[in-house]
């Protein structure tokens, strides 16, 4: 990963979370103000979504984040959410200074799912 004038290149990370497994759909990294600063479609996948309602759900994502953050104190920082839909699997992974979303198939083992989570902690920890 390379720093260019400080910024991130985050085509790389978000196609090596689509890689982490087959049944990945989409995979965004979101700033803190829940603009996406680099999303993709996973090749074959269709989105469930329209691109206004993509980057409408990106802006809640992070207001959510905000409203969890009020929590940290008391109940400790958040790891990760997981939110299991009939269509879809919605993963938000936050790192310090962006937010991760990622959606995957939903009828995936949810081993597989929480190892696929610890890889893109890992892959995003530095964000």
């Amino acid at each position: 990963m390379k720093k260019n004038n400080h910024k991130i290149n985050l085509l790389p990370i978000v196609e090596d979370i689509l890689e982490l497994d087959p049944m990945m759909r989409f995979a965004a990294i979101i700033d803190l103000k829940g603009n996406i600063s680099e999303a993709i479609m996973k090749e074959g996948k269709t989105s469930l979504k329209s691109q206004k309602e993509e980057e409408h759900f990106c802006k809640q994502v992070a207001i959510r984040r905000k409203i969890r953050k009020q929590f940290d104190r008391s109940l400790g920082s958040v790891n990760y959410v997981h939110i299991e839909r009939q269509k879809v699997t919605q993963i938000v992974v936050y790192p310090k200074h962006r937010t991760v979303y990622v959606t995957m198939e939903p009828n995936m083992d949810i081993t597989r799912k929480l190892e696929i989570i610890d890889n893109i902690k890992k892959k995003t920890s530095n964000l």
